[in-house]
């Protein structure tokens, strides 16, 4: 039985069974196909953002490229690491991005009335966007030790439950609805695959729903338009309903084929308000029609599947948390954005993952892919769920 190099942990018991692959070995064991996809899907938004740009590669589409070049090597170094090192680290990494957004607080640029980045002089870093990848990285963790039964002590989720509560707290103040919700969501998601019991689940919704009239009253003027709007666009069509009245619009009109690449009419004459961002898939939808739409969810779809593939293929507990939990965030981004364009849901500002500008989103879905290719790497790997009890980190 080998060790990770000579060092041992907690009560010297070893942290795996089976030997470390050689860097060859892991670069035939990565998972290419994955690679494939997030390139195919990154090259999808360069195209919609040159058709944004009014067919100029500036201002967006080249900073895009250069990007996702930086954060294609990101993810190859990520993945190619071991993943005891992300096991080991991962309280040091929540807990970084925890201080980042408390730096927003202090210290934060203010953009269109939130305070949400951090200037960095190269890119405006977006800590809140970190920190769903930080999140699922620790509840892993924390959730590697305990066993099924000791899961379903109430005491053992008050530490979990901080760890969500503390930046969902963090971001409300800036203020972003979005991404505190999102980060409730994939907390949640990652107490089901640890193996919280459904009855806990159906108490704390029970007190969301009976929450809801005093959450009200906590809420901005501009979230409670955005509610109001969601349930009637045209009661101020010129002002809280432009957006997605315009989105309904340019959608409707790109048919089943669409009215052709660089052809789209509310696009190009500027009645699609921020289609860089948010309503980028408005526009794809305008210019490709129902088939592009389609073939861009079904891009996703591979590539949450496969994600999901990895994490339940895991022999170890982490990794498999880890790998579904990450993969689950992706899936919300996936999906709410479409459905926000769409008007099924409230417009919150979440990006088209890999499609829409913005650097610290598409850096943070690539290093949780990552992470997901790093799981399939050592998916045979096995790491005691006692090993790391005592550790000094």
């Amino acid at each position: 039985m080998t060790t990770w190099g000579s060092s041992y942990i907690g009560r010297h018991r070893p942290l795996e069974t089976e030997r470390s692959l050689s860097l060859g070995e892991r670069l035939l064991a990565l998972n290419w196909f994955v690679v494939l996809l997030l390139c195919v899907i990154a090259c999808i938004g360069f195209a919609m953002l040159y058709s944004a740009g009014n067919g100029s590669w500036d201002p967006w589409a080249s900073r895009q490229a250069i990007r996702f070049g930086a954060g294609l090597v990101l993810l190859l170094v990520v993945a190619l690491i071991d993943i005891r090192f992300w096991l080991r680290v991962a309280y040091l990494i929540y807990g970084g991005c925890l201080l980042l957004l408390i730096a927003v607080e202090l210290m934060g640029e203010i953009g269109m009335g939130a305070q949400r980045w951090i200037d960095i002089g190269f890119m405006q870093l977006q800590p809140s966007e970190m920190m769903k990848v930080a999140l699922v990285l620790a509840l892993a963790r924390y959730f590697h030790s305990p066993t099924l039964d000791e899961v379903g002590n109430i005491r053992r989720l008050i530490v979990p439950i901080a760890m969500i509560l503390l930046p969902v707290a963090l971001v409300m103040r800036q203020p972003d609805l979005g991404t505190a919700l999102m980060l409730m969501c994939v907390g949640g998601a990652v107490f089901f695959i640890a193996g919280v019991r459904l009855w806990k689940f159906a108490v704390v919704i029970a007190g969301g729903l009976a929450a809801i009239p005093v959450a009200w009253t906590f809420l901005h003027d501009y979230q409670r338009n955005r509610i109001l709007t969601f349930l009637d666009p045209e009661r101020d069509p010129l002002g809280a309903g432009y957006h997605i009245i315009q989105s309904q619009i340019a959608m409707g009109s790109g048919g089943v084929t669409g009215q052709g690449f660089l052809q789209g009419s509310q696009g190009h004459l500027n009645f699609l308000p921020e289609r860089q961002t948010d309503f980028i898939f408005t526009m794809l939808a305008e210019e490709f029609g129902l088939i592009g739409g389609l073939a861009l969810l079904s891009l996703y779809a591979l590539l949450i599947l496969a994600g999901y593939v990895i994490g339940l293929r895991c022999r170890n507990h982490f990794g498999r948390v880890l790998a579904l939990g990450l993969t689950t965030n992706f899936f919300l981004y996936a999906f709410i954005n479409p459905a926000m364009v769409m008007a099924l849901i409230p417009v919150v500002g979440v990006p088209l993952p890999l499609v829409s500008y913005g650097g610290t989103a598409m850096l943070t879905v690539l290093v949780g892919f990552g992470l997901i290719l790093s799981v399939s790497i050592n998916r045979d790997l096995k790491i005691s769920r006692r090993a790391l009890e005592g550790a000094d980190l």
